[in-house]
Order: C-alpha cells, then sequence, then structure tokens
C-alpha cells in the first residue's frame, strides 16, 4: 500500500501541578506577591492610617518637602503652619510623614 496506517495517540491529561513548567510559574506568581505586592499594601495602609491619625500640632513633611505644623485638619484638606502667621492648605494625601516633636524649631 501506498498509505500507512496512522495510529492516534492518547489525548493529553489536564493540568498537572507537579509539572516543572507549573511549578515555575506558581513560584513565580508567590514571589511577586511576596517581594512586590504584600509589602506595597503594608505601606498604603501605613500612609492611611498615618493620614487618619493626623491631629492639630504635629509636624509633618509634604510630598514637596514642605515641613509644617499642621494648624487645622479637615476632611481632604490640611492647613499647615510653615511660619509663624503663614498658613497653606494642602490635600491629605500629600502629607509623607509625620515629623518628632521639635523639629521645626531645629530647623528654622
Amino acid at each position: 500500500m501506498l498509505i500507512s496506517e496512522a495510529y492516534a495517540q492518547t489525548a493529553p491529561s489536564g493540568l498537572n501541578f507537579l509539572d516543572p513548567q507549573m511549578l515555575v510559574l506558581v513560584f513565580m506568581f508567590a514571589a511577586m506577591y511576596f517581594l512586590i505586592i504584600r509589602p506595597q499594601m503594608k505601606r498604603s495602609k501605613e500612609q492611611k492610617q498615618m493620614v487618619a491619625s493626623l491631629q492639630k500640632g504635629d509636624e509633618v513633611v509634604t510630598s514637596g518637602g514642605t515641613l509644617g505644623r499642621v494648624a487645622k485638619v479637615g476632611d481632604q484638606f490640611v492647613n499647615l503652619e510653615i511660619a509663624p502667621n503663614i498658613e497653606m492648605t494642602v490635600q491629605k494625601s500629600s502629607i509623607q510623614m509625620v515629623m518628632p516633636k521639635g523639629t521645626m524649631k531645629s530647623v528654622s
């Protein structure tokens, strides 16, 4: 005969989680979660807690580098006293960190 017989192969089984390629893929996702996503979520949570706990008299630094003392706290905005009798209004989300008390005295 001119045409040889073709035999059907067995169909591949479903996903095998012990397959080395699958293990590498799972490991990569786990590494990304623990090295990138989880620390970022933790920092974001700490930032939200810090902004929510702002009160009058706290000394803070904004994302632009402005050092000031909190004069008034609103829902979305904070008034900062950056010099005697000089206040500016900034968004709460722009506050980077709360500084230790007395920081403004040592800077002036």
